[in-house]
């Protein structure tokens, strides 16, 4: 549908009955309102195509202008971008990745400009170690960061800095720019501070509730939509085990990574994505695989073999998958031109029993 019918599409559809939910926020900014009305729309379309860190860098360069592993495959930029704000809560001007953060504000508001989605991902260091968020040996992380708690302060530290990111992210003409915001995620493991062996589902739930609350509410941070996204889960039960509610949270994500010497990527992504699938419409969200990929993609079909058939009529808005490093050959999940995988990604991109959308085809996400 190009963008013309769309908008035709979604102002009758307003007019008739707009049912889709308010956001976690309230006051959140009319563009941010607009992309969240848009991501429940856009799944009757396709669904978008994201890529981490895809401005940034790629599988074998790094910082030049415009260039993206994606666009030189398949001839157009992903429809979302997924950056990465580890590192800020310390006061660095970089992140875990080593990328400055003002060039993550500026290529975030680029992509904006051009009419992308952007999400974010935060891997904050642990606040009793001080080590990085891989660092999952205690089980009171958490709790010392909750209110009454020894690292209190120094989280409210860590919020404000945040806040004063996101404030700071504004477009040519004064904007606030939307974004998809996916803290304490893949939770349902236990590879981080926060993850399930760590803490209490009380606890993470405090923890959701306080940080959404900080940034509304004291920071005056109203262009963010909040998503949840668990790791592997069993069941939905074991999905909404630490969900702090639906008043906190737009989107319901899921993180799953194939490995193969882990788990059935078919069968499990199958169960997972219906499940999700599932709970959006019982909670009233739009839903995304907000995290996967095959590291070093070995298998030359994995994108019309294994990845098209999970998502095959799922209702998903948006699939991430993470990022290309420049300076590790063998890590990357995305395409890059010349790897064996690229012709199938081009029969990925251009498949139509399950539309995958790149920017150039969405419409306009925020209006």
């Amino acid at each position: 549908m190009n963008k013309l019918l769309f908008i035709v599409f979604a102002a009758f559809s307003a007019a008739c009955s707009d049912t889709t939910p308010p956001p976690a926020d309230p006051q959140a900014t009319p563009e941010t309102q607009a992309l969240y009305r848009n991501l429940f729309r856009i799944a009757d379309e396709g669904v978008m195509f994201g890529h981490q860190d895809d401005a940034l860098y790629g599988h074998d360069w790094k910082y030049e202008e415009g260039r993206s592993d994606v666009r030189e495959c398949c001839g157009d930029y992903p429809a979302v971008f997924g950056w990465e704000l580890g590192g800020l809560e310390t006061g660095a001007d970089r992140s875990i990745d080593d990328v400055p953060f003002a060039e993550i504000t500026r290529l975030l508001c680029a992509a904006y400009g051009r009419g992308a989605v952007n999400t974010v991902s935060w891997h904050p260091q642990n606040p009793e170690s001080g080590a990085s968020a891989w660092d999952g040996k205690t089980s009171t992380a958490v709790s010392s960061i909750l209110p009454g708690g020894a690292n209190h302060a120094q989280f409210r530290l860590w919020l404000d800095r945040l806040a004063g990111f996101f404030v700071g992210l504004k477009s040519a003409d004064g904007t606030c720019v939307p974004v998809l915001f996916r803290p304490f995620h893949e939770h349902t493991g236990s590879g981080f501070w926060w993850g399930e062996a760590q803490c209490t589902p009380d606890e993470y739930k405090a923890l959701w509730r306080f940080t959404v609350e900080y940034l509304r509410d004291v920071k005056g941070v109203h262009n963010l939509l909040y998503v949840y996204s668990p790791d592997l889960y069993r069941d939905a039960e074991h999905y909404t085990e630490r969900y702090p509610g639906d008043e906190w949270v737009d989107v319901l994500g899921l993180d799953a990574y194939h490995r193969p010497q882990d788990w059935d990527f078919l069968s499990g992504g199958e169960r997972m994505l219906s499940t999700l699938q599932r709970l959006g419409h019982e909670h009233g969200k739009p839903t995304a695989f907000t995290e996967t990929g095959l590291e070093g993609i070995p298998d030359t079909a994995w994108w019309t073999r294994r990845l098209l058939p999970v998502i095959r009529g799922k209702g998903l808005s948006y699939v991430l998958v993470w990022r290309n490093a420049h300076d590790r050959p063998t890590h990357f999940f995305g395409p890059w031109h010349g790897h064996a995988s690229e012709p199938d990604f081009r029969k990925f991109a251009a498949n139509r029993e399950q539309p995958v959308l790149f920017e150039s085809q969405l419409p306009d996400m925020y209006h």
